[in-house]
């Protein structure tokens, strides 16, 4: 792995999202609306550097079942990976990250349930998301990490 990757990876929390995914993609604006202090960055796993950080959590690369969480080097999935995020982000949002509570096994089949239907559920679009200057410090973008 190349430093600038190892330092990308070490110095931020990273959320990697499918931008052809719809919910996904609402998912990001989500974030970018109440991430107000950037504690997140964004990256497609269409994107080369998605790429590159699907295969650091040793997750396939040509196909997308889950969001994935890099934070502090370490890669978290599914329920465990929205309950990490939402923590940490304000009230009312915050109080959701009780249903840790609810065990894993149950949280991550309903996460998945969603998951493996998602396009059938939310649909898909063709054009990926499109980060436009507004919003771009909310994101690592591809030139960050050659």
């Amino acid at each position: 792995m190349s430093k600038p990757l190892q330092q990308l990876i070490q110095s931020h929390s990273i959320i990697l999202f499918d931008a052809v995914w719809v919910l996904c993609s609402a998912w990001a604006d989500f974030m970018i609306r109440h991430d107000q202090h950037c504690q997140f960055k964004l990256v497609s796993v269409q994107s080369n550097l998605g790429q590159q950080l699907l295969a650091y959590c040793h997750l396939p690369t040509d196909h997308f079942e889950t969001m994935v969480l890099l934070e502090n080097g370490q890669c978290y999935t599914e329920s465990t990976a929205f309950l990490r995020i939402i923590r940490r982000l304000d009230f009312p949002y915050s109080s959701l990250r009780h249903a840790r509570l609810v065990p894993k096994t149950i949280r991550d089949f309903a996460y998945r349930c969603v998951a493996l239907n998602r396009y059938r559920l939310f649909g898909k679009t063709e054009q990926c998301y499109v980060v436009t200057p507004d919003i771009q410090q909310h994101f690592l973008l591809d030139e960050v990490v050659t």
